[in-house]
């Protein structure tokens, strides 16, 4: 029963603690990181062309930015979950979105720069943890399942 409670207040105190790490990311992302589209998207981006941007630096902050989240998301998945398949496939889906996402990302820049909308979107998979928002709730449900 110790061992329990001990073990609940781990997960509680790792997951605060991530939480804590991700709100620290976003509110210091303008000092951190260099992305040109923070105020571009915060103003009427409908009417505005896309701003000039350095590629490779932007690239590699958004890289940078991504792969933190990433692992915050991992450890906060492993935290709840303790399940290394759990973990394995987290990190192959991590993997696979970001290909996906980056290569969308710098088409739509380069080809579709009147498309700001889907800019904006894809950029906020990117920069933000959405994944793990869903990736939490559905190993849940499927874990609940299996106990069936």
């Amino acid at each position: 029963m110790l061992n329990k409670i001990r073990e609940e207040k781990n997960k509680v105190f790792i997951s605060i603690l991530v939480i804590c790490c991700f709100g620290l990311i976003r509110a210091f992302e303008r000092s951190i990181f260099y992305d040109p589209f923070l105020d571009y998207f915060e103003s009427d981006f409908n009417n505005i062309k896309l701003p000039e941007v350095d590629s490779l630096k932007l690239f590699l902050n958004l890289l940078l930015r991504f792969v933190l989240n990433t692992a915050l998301s991992l450890i906060l998945i492993y935290t709840l979950f303790k399940d290394k398949g759990i973990l394995i496939f987290s990190s192959f889906l991590y993997t696979f979105f970001s290909v996906v996402l980056f290569a969308m990302f710098f088409i739509i820049v380069e080809y579709f720069p009147e498309k700001s909308w889907l800019l904006f979107y894809v950029r906020r998979f990117i920069i933000q943890p959405i994944f793990v928002l869903l990736f939490i709730p559905a190993f849940y449900y499927q874990l609940q399942n299996l106990k069936k």
